[in-house]
């Protein structure tokens, strides 16, 4: 005859010994009852869900969540191949706030942010096997590594500062001709650098950007050289024949190519260690922030003072203001690229591009008859600040425009890990 005990235990429920935070191990598929009850009257609580019950041995099992009532047993289901893969509870935050996870969803978790709520995902979840844990996301730190991408980073200064040399020492020696295969060979041979530069590196997108983005961009280098004596022809009712180009601003752009690889890198940098020490998506966006700003105010100052010293060094003229508007621009839409966003940094060239195109052609469509309004706000903005003013004007106003999408888009930890 059953005695008190048994007969409070519902039937076919197994009574343990005693209760510990060890998961229970797998049960029967058909549950027995034990014949020999227990000395302790007491009812005893049921067991945890046994779904739950298993998890990797290499991964701590966090216990605070259990029962038919967990909150996070559907969040875990439905980004489980993140989880899986996940070498780090900061990648599936990352992952988690790139699906629209923020520390006010993690609440209806029953977490106080995105990082907390990562960390019991990467514990419930066994991991593929095979894969290291603790792997860290900072960029690499190999001293010979740095200096192969710094030397590959100064090897578009050196050409088109070979190339002025050349042509310098050639003025008055060698016919037009020549002079142009020497100026059209050392062009060549400095966007090859560029593009070495480009591909290894803070700089390099890992196939991101797009062919469009590098048409954008070689317009507007080109407009560096032709685009103020242009438009000076065609104020003048010109052209009339070849115009003179200005090559500082270029020689300028191309030696800073250096310093912008130097400024992602260290953006990146601290901001995978700002990552490493935050707690929650808003702190980091608000230590990434400045990172941004500073990064950038620094590569203006240096750009500035390049420009100053080609200007200097080989003459030419130029807009310093638009040359410095037109880095500025170069090098945010290839921070955005290489962290994930190719297609705000290729509309951003593009809107500049669209400006610098359509300055001539208002001038020349002022021409023909009862159209003359179309070119006077070119001619009230080139008369009261010179040619240079377009330029500045056009990626000016881009560069601020991504200056602010790169705030957004730069500041989220998403944009910072290999998710």
């Amino acid at each position: 005859m059953p005695d008190a005990a048994s007969a409070t235990a519902p039937a076919g429920t197994p009574v343990p010994a005693e209760a510990d935070d060890t998961p229970p191990a797998a049960e029967d598929p058909v549950p027995h009852e034990d014949p020999t009850p227990p000395d302790d009257p007491a009812p005893h609580p049921a067991p945890r869900a046994p779904e739950l019950a298993h998890t990797a041995p290499a991964r701590k099992l966090s216990t605070g969540r259990r029962g038919p009532a967990d909150p996070v047993k559907s969040l875990m289901h439905r980004h489980r191949e993140l989880c899986e893969r996940a070498v780090d509870p900061l990648e599936i935050a990352a992952g988690l706030e790139a699906h629209g996870v923020t520390d006010r969803t993690a609440a209806r978790y029953r977490h106080r942010d995105v990082f907390s709520l990562a960390e019991e995902l990467f514990a419930r979840v066994p991991g593929v096997a095979g894969e290291p844990v603790g792997v860290s996301f900072a960029p690499a730190r190999d001293i010979e590594t740095r200096a192969a991408w710094s030397l590959r980073a100064l090897l578009p200064g050196a050409a088109c500062l070979a190339t002025f040399v050349a042509l310098r020492f050639t003025e008055g020696v060698l016919d037009g001709g020549a002079r142009l295969a020497i100026g059209s060979g050392g062009g060549l041979l400095a966007l090859t650098a560029l593009a070495l530069a480009l591909r290894t590196g803070p700089l390099c997108a890992d196939g991101r950007s797009s062919g469009a983005a590098g048409l954008f961009g070689c317009w507007l280098l080109g407009y560096v050289l032709y685009g103020d004596a242009l438009l000076h022809q065609l104020l003048s009712g010109g052209p009339e024949g070849p115009w003179d180009i200005t090559p500082a601003p270029l020689l300028g752009l191309a030696v800073a190519v250096a310093p912008a690889a130097w400024c992602a890198h260290l953006f990146s940098v601290h901001a995978h260690r700002k990552l490493n020490g935050s707690r929650a998506l808003e702190e980091f966006a608000a230590g990434v922030r400045p990172l941004l700003f500073a990064a950038v105010a620094f590569f203006l100052c240096v750009l500035g003072g390049l420009l100053y010293l080609a200007g200097l060094g080989i003459g030419g003229g130029g807009s310093q203001a638009g040359a410095s508007a037109l880095g500025v621009l170069l090098l945010l839409a290839r921070l955005l690229t290489v962290h994930g966003f190719p297609e705000p940094a290729a509309t951003g060239l593009a809107a500049a591009c669209a400006v610098e195109v359509a300055a001539p052609a208002l001038v020349l469509a002022g021409r023909l008859p009862g159209l003359d309004a179309l070119a006077r706000p070119v001619e009230a903005l080139i008369g009261a600040a010179g040619t240079g003013a377009v330029p500045a004007v056009a990626c000016g106003a881009a560069a601020l425009g991504l200056l602010t999408t790169a705030t957004v888009a730069l500041s989220r930890a998403s944009a910072h890990t290999a998710v």
